[in-house]
């Protein structure tokens, strides 16, 4: 599968940016980025079309993109006429299959790992069912660490390195010590995340960053909303526990110290369920995959059994959807109208142009969106929804992982003169 990594410029990722242009040499580190990115982000294009875009004069491109071609990061594409006379132009292009970011997710009821080349073609995946809450955080990190060096080992079988890898999980995390602080759905508190990977891989690792998971997500689908124009919207996670990625005009939102998007646990029914978190009546407590499995199943029912991949036991409950079993429909219209309850919260206090479903409700969106969209509509103040669109996900379960990937790849836009002509 390959994503589109046009118009991917999400600002806000929390990279330091490029080197700062202080000599010779971090200037054009620095004009080595300015090309690469505008490549990614409006596609191939001829040196004259990239001089006068970037402001720097044809010469300095023409060496610019020979460097890049050096790295393995660029290649000459179709040649193109830009006039009714004279030679065609070799456009250049984005190149890069020789290395990839990966990212890898760490979930209440799976583990997931994906990593793809810089044009977005997905060069390994991987994702086994997981009880974390019912393991010891050591367990985990040791089967993450195991996958990590899988995937590491096969990808340099193929001569495509590493550059980075990005971990996504859930709860409030520290993006500067890798450390989960709190994540009360999978019970982990003050878990040092991104040492623990190194000190399982070793001297060999690739850079290890965390993040948190519906952050990831947000860009992931930042990246297929901006192909068509849409640059605000609100990701909204459905597992276990319910997060939130916000983009505004672009950018991340990640709040003064980072926690913007713990939307899961706004109290929106103080007398309700009791939280993982030590509250009653959390949004997640009405709408999280949990709240399905307890509205839809008896507690024996193989549906909650976490042994089981979430992916089969979702789809036993897609087959008792489809073939109208009251129970599970009934399940569905309640999360519908909780859903709505606090989307509708959401679009009042930031407006977004399109909330973006993701995790199981994507999974059962022709059941849900047309409810939602009724729900929302009728509660939002501003006329129409304030032109608000709820869209479902066409990434699943994958979307953390995907952002993590970028995320991962991010250091090489910032920074294309890091990455060695050996490696490309």
């Amino acid at each position: 599968m390959k994503t589109d990594l046009r118009g991917a410029g999400v600002r806000g990722l929390g990279s330091e940016g490029p080197p700062r242009a202080s000599d010779r040499a971090s200037l054009r580190r620095t004009n080595l980025g300015l090309v690469l990115r505008l490549l990614r982000d409006a596609g191939p294009r001829p040196r004259t079309q990239i001089a006068e875009e970037t402001g720097l004069p044809k010469a300095t491109i023409t060496n610019l993109v020979g460097e890049l071609v050096e790295r393995g990061l660029v290649r000459e594409g179709e040649a193109e006429r830009l006039g009714s006379v004279g030679r065609p132009s070799r456009t250049v292009e984005i190149d890069g299959r020789t290395i990839c970011g990966i990212g890898a997710e760490i979930n209440v009821d799976y583990l997931s790992l994906i990593a793809f080349d810089l044009r977005g073609e997905t060069v390994f995946e991987w994702h086994t069912p997981i009880d974390a809450r019912g393991s010891e955080p050591d367990a985990v990190l040791d089967r993450m660490a195991a996958a990590i060096g899988e995937a590491q080992d096969a990808l340099r079988a193929r001569g495509v390195h590493p550059v980075a890898v990005t971990i996504a999980a859930p709860g409030v995390i520290g993006m500067d010590t890798g450390v989960v602080s709190y994540a009360s759905n999978i019970g982990w508190r003050d878990i040092a995340v991104t040492e623990g990977l190194r000190t399982r891989l070793g001297p060999a690792a690739p850079p290890i960053r965390l993040e948190n998971d519906a952050k990831l997500g947000a860009v992931a689908e930042y990246l297929v909303a901006a192909a068509s124009d849409i640059h605000d919207l609100i990701y909204v996670t459905g597992e276990t526990g319910i997060g939130g990625g916000i983009i505004s005009e672009g950018r991340l939102l990640r709040g003064s110290a980072g926690f913007a998007g713990e939307i899961g646990h706004m109290p929106l029914d103080p007398t309700g369920q009791p939280c993982t978190c030590g509250r009653r009546g959390c949004w997640e407590t009405m709408v999280g995959l949990a709240a399905l499995l307890r509205l839809a199943a008896p507690a024996d029912d193989p549906v909650h059994d976490p042994t089981v991949d979430l992916d089969q036991r979702l789809t036993e409950l897609r087959r008792r959807a489809d073939a109208d079993d009251p129970a599970t429909r009934a399940a569905l219209d309640t999360i519908a109208d909780g859903l709505a309850l606090g989307l509708a919260l959401l679009v009042d206090v930031l407006n977004p142009r399109a909330i973006v479903l993701g995790g199981y409700f994507a999974h059962f969106g022709d059941h849900l969106i047309d409810r939602v969209r009724g729900e929302l509509t009728a509660r939002v103040m501003a006329p129409e929804a304030g032109r608000c669109d709820v869209v479902l996900s066409t990434l699943g379960f994958s979307a953390a992982a995907r952002g993590g990937a970028y995320l991962a790849l991010d250091s090489v836009y910032q920074d294309p003169g890091a990455i060695s002509a050996a490696a490309g």
